[in-house]
Order: structure tokens, then C-alpha cells, then sequence
């Protein structure tokens, strides 16, 4: 139960920056009548490789002794710091998004994914196989709450507002936090 409630807490706080998008991203196939479908199956192909790279290098990180592992936890830890200095100097601007067709809502994801590259490797270093397993599980549903939750957002405009307002402070919160059970582990 715990690596599914820490999978649910590290889907979330790397993907609360593509609530947003996704949610601009449904508002404008409903307004331009595009089928949302392209949508749905662009995220689940940016995040399965987005997980693809976090598990690469994971696998790569298994060079390095287990005693060094938990200083993996400073990349997010950093991440979330500078997240949270940029929302302090107010640097931090929602994205204008369109896009059409799956490849490219999978291109924004990736590109937007470099933190979640950052979170993930070192979270994937640091579980068993079936602790990744699980991880992997949890992902997949939650993708589909993700869109689910940004197709339903995206038909209340007043909801979007809340999320662009409080976004760039929660994102790195939950990075710091991330960062800080890593070095603890």
C-alpha cells in the first residue's frame, strides 16, 4: 500500500504541470470539434516514454554503490527549490498550448518532462522490481484520471483559473518533498 500511495504522490507531483496543459489542450479540440481521443493516447505515449528514459537510466544508475543512492534526492529536491524561487520572482507563466493529433500532445508532454525524467529515475533506482512494477500500475491509471479529470476541467473555465493561480507553488512542494524521502531512504 505504501509504494502505491508514494507512486500516487510522485504521479501527481510531476504531472500537476500537465493538468494544466491537457486541460487547454481538451478546451481547444472542443472548440476547434477535434476528436479528444488523440489527446488521451498522446499523453499515455509521452509518459510511457518518459517512464521508458527513467527506467533506462535507472538501470544505468545500478553502478553506483547503494550507499550514494539517496543523494539522488537532491535532483528533485533542486528542481523543487528553483521552482519555488522562480514562483517567488513570479517567472513562472502558464503555457499556451495547442496541438493537433497524438504526436505532438506526446511531444509536449516529453518536453515537458524532464522533471518527471529527474523524479522518476532515481525513484526507479531505488525500489525492487516489483515496487517499479506497481509504480508502473499506478502510472497507467493515473494517466487516465489525468485526462479524465483535464477533459472535465476543460469545460470549466472557472476551475482553470484555480489551477493556473496555485499550480507553480504546489508543483515544487511536492518536489521538495520527493527530494527529501529520497535522501531519507
Amino acid at each position: 500500500m505504501n509504494t502505491i500511495l508514494a507512486a500516487a504522490g510522485i504521479f501527481a507531483g510531476t504531472n500537476v504541470d500537465d493538468l494544466i496543459v491537457l486541460t487547454v489542450l481538451f478546451l481547444g479540440a472542443r472548440a476547434a470539434r477535434r476528436p479528444v481521443w488523440t489527446i488521451w493516447l498522446g499523453q499515455y505515449t509521452g509518459i510511457a516514454v518518459l517512464v521508458g528514459v527513467s527506467l533506462l537510466a535507472a538501470l544505468g544508475l545500478t553502478l553506483i554503490p547503494d550507499r550514494f543512492v539517496p543523494l539522488l534526492g537532491l535532483v528533485p529536491l533542486a528542481l523543487g527549490v528553483r521552482g519555488l524561487i522562480r514562483a517567488f520572482r513570479g517567472s513562472s507563466s502558464p503555457e499556451e498550448v495547442t496541438a493537433q493529433g497524438v504526436l505532438p500532445v506526446a511531444g509536449i508532454t516529453i518536453a515537458n518532462g524532464a522533471d518527471n525524467i529527474a523524479v522518476y529515475t532515481p525513484v526507479f533506482r531505488t525500489l525492487p522490481a516489483g515496487g517499479v512494477v506497481v509504480t508502473l500500475i499506478v502510472f497507467a491509471v493515473l494517466v487516465a484520471v489525468w485526462c479524465a479529470a483535464s477533459s472535465w476541467l476543460g469545460s470549466h473555465r472557472r476551475v482553470i483559473a484555480v489551477v493556473e493561480r496555485y499550480g507553480h507553488w504546489l508543483v515544487p512542494a511536492v518536489f521538495i518533498a520527493i527530494g527529501a524521502v529520497i535522501l531519507t531512504s
